[in-house]
């Protein structure tokens, strides 16, 4: 690559970033500046590929979770929804995970096994006649997607007192739609959800509309003050925070030497239990001039928007800086590797949001004047 097209490429990159964050900026609802909705429907159907069916559908459902949720429908945020739609399902509602009849049924007799429950009765269970015709163990063997597999284990657990002993009454899929978008996340913010028809949340996720307004309200109903949106996208992969919070562990760890996983996660919620960044960062409270209390306090407000608000944020960055002769990092990738049975690949954090980003850099220069 020349160096002339190398700079001009890094000038694109720089605008890019600088649109990001006029778009992203901290609004209050009240201040969020409103556009018509028809505008922001047919900003996005100009924005989508050409090849997705229905992209008016897409594009007002898309809207109505914007507005719904008082998220600023900037054309960043447009196409970093639309970025996140591409990288998850391709803007397919209900996805098809290869290899998933297998991922399902090694999923019950684990949990068989766990509850020592013989295999003839597992066989005998998954030999019942389900509400299909067909019995549990031949619909097993034809799912394709996670909506298939919820249909399936809900019945299951409903219908037969074998499921509900495996499963007590907790369904093993978790994420769902075309954002793929947690379940429980959607539980915990489901209080505004606009449609009075919905029969529960989890149904809801697997929906085109319910999956686009909780997997928006995931990627953009938080305040941030980051850099670039490749963070927010590491984010929507990490959990709320999880850029932040992966900076703040990199820096307790280059104080203490304690080597620590920098996965956004400052505290660990099981009963009893200390996570090694708090063990680490109370090993500094002498340097911090604070008790073990108050850093744990403040170490309880790494999932909001306050922690950088803290005694202990500042303190820790205050000795960071000094140390490093610098200002340090205050945002990075968190380093997780991608785990579930649906990932056959060696994949991370950053490898999911580098790719989301690339497609948000591609997304604005489509929207770009001409």
């Amino acid at each position: 690559m020349s160096s002339i097209v190398r700079t001009r490429a890094l000038r694109a990159i720089v605008a890019l970033n600088l649109l990001w964050l006029a778009g992203c900026a901290a609004l209050r609802p009240n201040d969020i500046p409103r556009r018509p909705a028809d505008a922001v429907r047919a900003e996005l159907v100009s924005l989508m590929p050409a090849s997705v069916n229905d992209r008016a559908g897409w594009a007002a459902d898309i809207e109505t979770a914007f507005a719904t949720q008082n998220i600023e429908a900037s054309t960043s945020n447009l196409c970093a929804t639309l970025s996140v739609i591409a990288q998850e399902s391709s803007y397919r509602v209900a996805p098809v995970v290869p290899g998933l009849s297998r991922i399902a049924r090694a999923e019950i007799e684990r949990r068989a096994a766990a509850a020592h429950i013989p295999g003839f009765l597992l066989d005998k269970a998954l030999g019942l006649e389900s509400s299909t015709g067909q019995t549990y163990d031949e619909r097993l063997d034809t799912v394709r997607t996670e909506n298939d597999l919820n249909d399936l284990f809900e019945e299951f657990i409903d219908r037969v007192p074998l499921g509900s002993t495996l499963f007590g009454g907790f369904n093993p899929v978790h994420t769902g739609g075309p954002m793929q978008v947690a379940i429980d996340f959607a539980e915990q913010h489901a209080d505004d959800y606009p449609y009075d028809d919905a029969q529960s949340v989890r149904k809801e996720v697997f929906s085109r509309r319910g999956g686009l307004y909780f997997g928006i309200g995931h990627l953009l109903g938080y305040e941030v003050d980051y850099p670039s949106p490749l963070y927010r996208f590491a984010d929507y992969n990490a959990g709320w925070y999880a850029s932040r919070n992966a900076a703040f562990q990199r820096a307790v760890s280059q104080l203490t030497g304690t080597e620590l996983a920098l996965d956004g996660d400052l505290i660990a919620y099981r009963a009893f239990s200390v996570s090694n960044t708090e063990r680490a960062t109370k090993s500094l409270r002498d340097r911090l001039r604070m008790g073990e209390g108050p850093i744990r306090r403040d170490l309880t407000e790494g999932n909001g928007p306050d922690f950088e608000q803290t005694r202990l944020y500042k303190r820790v960055y205050a000795l960071a800086d000094e140390a490093a002769g610098e200002r340090v990092a205050r945002v990075i990738l968190p380093g997780i590797k991608l785990e579930s049975p649906k990932i056959t690949r060696n994949l991370t954090t950053a490898w999911f949001a580098e790719r989301v980003y690339s497609r948000w850099q591609a997304c604005m220069q489509r929207a770009a004047p001409r």
